[in-house]
């Protein structure tokens, strides 16, 4: 396959050599367990009682140190649980400080925030929207990632260039896909991971366990790849993997190999079978070296037929001492050695002026919401013109318009049961459609954030007012179509006001969605809470119970139902005296139940202009509150 690569002139910006270090890396985590009850034990717990919950600290992470030199490919080994995808987030400046210990350097210095941003992090889950081709995915990374100094043609070729290096140009107008919609296969989403990074041309490259559900050819052919961006641009790329074959093993030029988050074995690959033999472990037959050391990193030593459970600790704990006693001095001696001699890569002026240059040269605000509202419209229209969604409208319009057909004027009863329908449909609707959009958008987000693609309230005003124009869609052909099916008032006028009350309404409804979604961040937990929610709005909403308890009688207002059904009813019944005319009970005033009604609920309490002043606020409000808790995720 021929390999293209960017012109000098505009491509994203050239890499500089980088010789990451890393010393005595040590993480450790507080875990918390509760001896039965729960919750309801903390609850009812007397001050006296015996504390239930034991804090235990968990060491994921113990005295690891290595490096690795610009032009290498180093392999981070070990079983699950031993620590690998820990130690990549480690050396990508991507754990919380304050149980992280050890120095992790970048050409003898610790990393500054531009190094951080010429890293490239791949991680194990292929994070990318379903809907989206290839070739959009990343012309789209491309945009909100180069510099604003490239035109939007040469980002594109950029995009282009990338696609044709990690061969990708067959699929390059597939879509992603993801467990329920087909698209590209596995091996050809990681490599998109993969260019998803390379765009911004980094000079270091972390991978987590990128052969994961990969076949050994697709397994090798990933890794090959990976070894010509070291061996030929000179580029430092670090990867975990959990099982590679004897093929994909030969290829990696410094091997580290953890247990239980110790180091046994650091040093190059080809030498790694000849280490352990010197200690005294030798496999019983040839095999796939891959897979002696990790039946080692598991206590397990084919030559002994009788190693159970109970002497694998031995086993560690001897290979473990064996690192300890030997090569654990040579590699500390070694980063020490190399530690000044890697400072002409940082004294470099000009690799210095130009990173500064690129970090300083991000795109505007403005331009950052461009690239993200249409990123946006092209995923969601799938997803909001779905075949079911679209149907589902439809039904309950056709439904409401045969119920309801050519009602008559005065049966006020069944008139206002239909506004009130209005009122439900269009306040769960979008509202449970909403919740699910930032519990849906987080891995994405964090992992765009944390690459500082784009600031929070660019992402923020993209994603609310690009769903804004296609949740409108369809609560105007639901209205256009049960409107004049139903017979309610024959104007014009009336009808356009029916139809941009009910899309207020339904702008309110998906702020209340987005506001629950974002505090929880959890899309099951959210459904229910909204569900809940919009629940005691329907019932305080003035159609089931005149006269509410008073200590629930706040309730009502803080519902949108509360506020809208009120404004529907006066775009038909005016200020409520129409209808003392029309059911010729004027005489009777304040005596025939649907005359009560309307005279408490239409001609007191609230103004018009109240209705609609409380659903800005409430528009508004939620927003804010949606923007507010999304502040406190951490990029």
């Amino acid at each position: 396959m021929t390999q293209q690569h960017p012109p000098n002139n505009h491509s994203s910006p050239s890499s500089f050599p980088i010789h990451l270090q890393f010393h005595d890396v040590c993480y450790k985590v507080n875990l918390q367990k509760d001896s039965g009850n729960g919750v309801i034990r903390t609850m009812f717990r007397r001050p006296t009682d015996a504390d239930s919950s034991v804090i235990q600290e968990r060491t994921i992470l113990n005295g690891v140190t290595g490096m690795v030199r610009p032009g290498e490919l180093m392999a981070v080994l070990g079983p699950s649980g031993s620590g690998k995808s820990t130690l990549l987030n480690a050396l990508a400046g991507r754990l919380p400080e304050n149980y992280f210990t050890g120095t992790v350097l970048v050409n003898g210095r610790k990393p500054t925030k531009m190094v951080r941003k010429r890293t490239g992090f791949v991680t194990q889950d292929d994070v990318l929207y379903p809907h989206l081709t290839v070739r959009e995915t990343l012309i789209f990374c491309a945009l909100l990632r180069l510099p604003k100094s490239l035109s939007r043609r040469e980002k594109t070729e950029v995009a282009d260039s990338v696609i044709a290096e990690l061969g990708l140009s067959k699929c390059e107008n597939t879509i992603i896909g993801n467990t329920f919609i087909r698209g590209v296969s596995g091996g050809e989403r990681k490599r998109v991971s993969i260019a998803h990074e390379m765009l911004m041309n980094p000079s270091l490259l972390i991978l987590d366990e990128p052969t994961s559900g990969l076949d050994s050819t697709a397994a090798h052919w990933l890794v090959s790849t990976l070894g010509g961006l070291a061996h030929q641009k000179r580029k430092t790329v670090v990867t975990s993997v959990h099982q590679p074959s004897s093929r994909v093993f030969q290829m990696f030029d410094t091997v580290l190999v953890l247990s239980e988050g110790r180091c046994i074995y650091f040093g190059k690959g080809s030498e790694a079978m000849g280490y352990f033999d010197s200690v005294g472990f030798r496999p019983s037959f040839p095999m796939n070296p891959a897979d002696f050391l990790l039946d080692l990193a598991n206590g397990v030593w084919q030559q002994d037929t009788t190693t159970d459970k109970d002497q694998r600790p031995n086993i560690k704990q001897t290979l473990i001492s064996s690192y300890n006693d030997l090569l654990a001095p040579k590699v500390k001696d070694a980063c020490l050695d190399t530690s000044v001699k890697d400072h002409t890569f940082v004294k470099n002026q000009d690799s210095n002026k130009h990173m500064i240059r690129c970090a300083n040269s991000v795109n505007t605000w403005f331009q950052q919401f461009i690239v993200l509202i249409q990123r946006s419209l092209k995923e969601r229209k799938h997803e909001t013109f779905n075949p079911l969604r679209v149907f589902q409208v439809m039904a309950a319009s056709l439904l409401a318009g045969f119920m309801w057909w050519h009602s008559d004027f005065r049966d006020i009863q069944d008139r206002l049961g239909l506004l009130f329908f209005f009122s439900i449909f269009w306040g769960v609707f979008p509202s449970f459609n909403a919740v699910f959009a930032f519990p849906q958008d987080r891995a994405v987000f964090t992992k765009e954030r944390a690459s500082g693609m784009y600031s929070l309230s660019s992402y923020f005003m993209a994603r609310i007012v690009g769903d804004a124009p296609m949740e409108l869609i369809l609560p105007t052909m639901f209205i256009t179509i049960t409107y004049w099916m139903c017979g309610l008032k024959p104007d014009v006028g009336a009808f356009v006001l029916t139809l941009l009350i009910l899309l207020a309404y339904v702008l309110v409804s998906q702020g209340l969605g987005y506001t629950v979604g974002a505090i929880i961040m959890d899309a099951k937990q959210a459904s229910t809470v909204v569900t809940v929610t919009m629940l005691a709005f329907v019932l305080t909403g003035g159609y089931y119970v005149h006269k509410v308890p008073g200590f629930m009688a706040w309730m009502k207002y803080i519902s949108s139902t509360f506020y809208s059904y009120r404004l529907l009813i006066r775009v038909q019944y005016g200020q409520g005296r129409d209808i003392w005319y029309l059911l010729g009970c004027f005489q009777y005033r304040g005596k025939h139940a649907s005359c009560k009604f309307i005279e408490d609920d239409i001609e007191g309490q609230l103004s018009t202009s109240s209705c609609i002043g409380m659903l800005l606020v409430m528009f508004f409000g939620y927003r804010l509150l949606a923007y507010l808790a999304l502040m406190r995720m951490k990029a």
